[in-house]
């Protein structure tokens, strides 16, 4: 196993509800490659939690694998970290039962993640839905992360997994660590529609495989500072998406140049689109053509996921086999 004991573990993962955008790379992945040197990785792909919302379960396989290649070409190292996917180690949930025992409803009913896919999902409030933070628990503890990458929206469910801690461990004796927050940078990334954060769903997103044509056409509709109606007008870098967007992928000097031509209504909005998608584009074509490859080397991201399942596994179970004694569920007459 590439599990190194001298190095603190860290756990994190993106649910595979479709290809993935510039803001799990910026808000998650490139992070993680930051992370990997440092620290005992496990990086997921969550696709249990992508079940609690409507979603197309015959292109699961599709969407997972195409997860794994984004992965690997934006620069995970199968060597230095595990790749696994969630629902083939089943001692996340088998965990998430358990930590449900000790989890007040009225702890999830808090949660602002389910306060709002409740609204924009009226017709399926099912129990996923609710437990989506038990099982974001049992995603981090089952393998005794000391740490997890979160963007600031993700602290209230983090928080929440310390207090179903706290309470296991009152419960039946120590046995979890309470996992710290590593606040991601660029972790929460606006939509092209500039109000919510990107997101598949809303359509709002640039995808991390998009050509510099598809990046073109998405930007140049995007929108802007509102109050900048014609080129003339003097706009306010601050609540410009645009902008935002700019300081994750431009150089100090471009950031400058914009918000300069900005302020003082020397550039229109389409010359500064227009460095932004160069720049986007650039930072995205060696992912875009290393994932290419490697959708055409199918064996060797099976050969990738098989293993860090079986080592993802090993550790969940050496896990549960702790929570069964403390528990009570052993049962040596059995033995």
């Amino acid at each position: 196993m590439r599990s190194n004991s001298m190095k603190r573990r860290i756990f994190s993962g993106i649910q595979p509800t479709g290809k993935l955008h510039i803001g799990n790379y910026l808000g998650a992945i490139k992070n993680w490659i930051n992370l990997q040197d440092d620290y005992d990785c496990i990086w997921g792909i969550v696709d249990f939690h992508s079940m609690t919302v409507p979603y197309d379960h015959e292109g699961m396989s599709s969407r997972v694998l195409d997860c794994a290649a984004t992965y690997l070409a934006a620069g995970l190292d199968p060597e230095k970290c595990e790749l696994m996917i969630q629902s083939r180690v089943k001692e996340h949930t088998e965990l998430t039962w358990i930590l449900n025992t000790v989890s007040p409803i009225s702890w999830l009913e808090r949660v602002p993640t389910f306060k709002d896919k409740s609204k924009r999902f009226s017709d399926n409030v099912n129990m996923g839905l609710m437990d989506y933070p038990v099982l974001m628990a049992a995603d981090i503890i089952i393998y005794k992360a000391e740490a997890v990458p979160v963007g600031e929206d993700q602290l209230p469910h983090l928080e929440l997994t310390r207090e179903i801690v706290r309470r296991f461990n009152s419960t039946f004796g120590d046995t979890f660590p309470e996992p710290k927050e590593i606040v991601s940078e660029g972790a929460l990334v606006r939509g092209l529609d500039g109000q919510a954060k990107m997101s598949k769903s809303l359509d709002n997103c640039i995808y991390i495989d998009e050509t510099p044509e598809d990046i073109w056409k998405k930007l140049s509709t995007a929108v802007t500072d509102p109050q900048r109606v014609r080129k003339t007008d003097p706009g306010d870098p601050k609540v410009c998406n645009i902008f935002a967007l700019h300081q994750l992928f431009s150089s100090k000097e471009q950031i400058g140049y914009c918000e300069t031509g900005c302020k003082i209504a020397g550039i229109g909005c389409i010359e500064c689109k227009k460095i932004l998608a160069e720049n986007i584009a650039h930072e995205l074509a060696p992912i875009r053509n290393k994932k290419a490859e490697l959708l055409n080397n199918i064996d060797y991201i099976k050969d990738v996921l098989n293993t860090g399942i079986a080592n993802s596994k090993k550790i969940a179970s050496e896990t549960m086999e702790e929570v069964y004694q403390k528990i009570g569920t052993t049962y040596p007459f059995l033995k």
